[in-house]
């Protein structure tokens, strides 16, 4: 048995989880969050805890236990505090600007590309070339950030393009200086 899917999830106050099988909703003053789970996964709400439990025996049931307990954990953390994600971007005239739900990013390309964020998710730029996203569901917001760093990944030579923030990009020796040809 799954030793995380055994530790029951506290549910703050103001936040509601109901299961009807095999969806689970959790709602809360940052939205509402649904996702639906293994059939193999039982989940029982008592009071202020919710309980995961595994109603099979296969091995991979077992290895779902504790990823469905810990899918409804960030799921009531994400509806009380949210996640967020930063971006930095790295080179010579790249900036950003934030609309609405479009990100305008221009990153050494000859047009600026607009960037669609999905529902949920929310940017914020910060001095032109530190964005922030910021939403309740961790998965789609992660999902987001990675699809952004791929409008231009950084590159391996001088480090330019559009990283999380605080990321170490192991730069490339470029050509040696000629020696002589010989």
């Amino acid at each position: 048995m799954s030793r995380v899917g055994k530790k029951p999830i506290v549910v703050p106050a103001g936040v509601k989880v109901s299961f009807n099988a095999p969806v689970v909703e959790v709602q809360g003053k940052g939205g509402s969050l649904k996702k639906t789970l293994p059939s193999t996964v039982k989940v029982e709400v008592k009071g202020t805890e919710v309980h995961v439990t595994n109603v099979s025996k296969e091995f991979k049931a077992k290895a779902l236990h504790g990823l469905s307990r810990t899918l409804i954990q960030n799921m009531v953390v994400g509806v009380t505090e949210g996640y967020k994600k930063e971006l930095e971007l790295q080179g010579v005239g790249y900036r950003a600007q934030a609309q609405g739900n479009k990100l305008t990013v221009q990153v050494g390309f000859s047009h600026p590309v607009e960037f669609l964020l999905p529902a949920g998710i929310s940017a914020q730029v910060d001095a032109n070339t530190k964005i922030t996203l910021k939403g309740a569901d961790k998965e789609l917001l992660g999902f987001t950030a990675a699809r952004l760093r791929k409008v231009r990944p950084p590159e391996p030579y001088k480090g330019k393009g559009i990283r999380y923030l605080g990321e170490k990009i192991t730069l490339k020796q470029g050509k040696a200086a000629g020696a002589g040809g010989k």
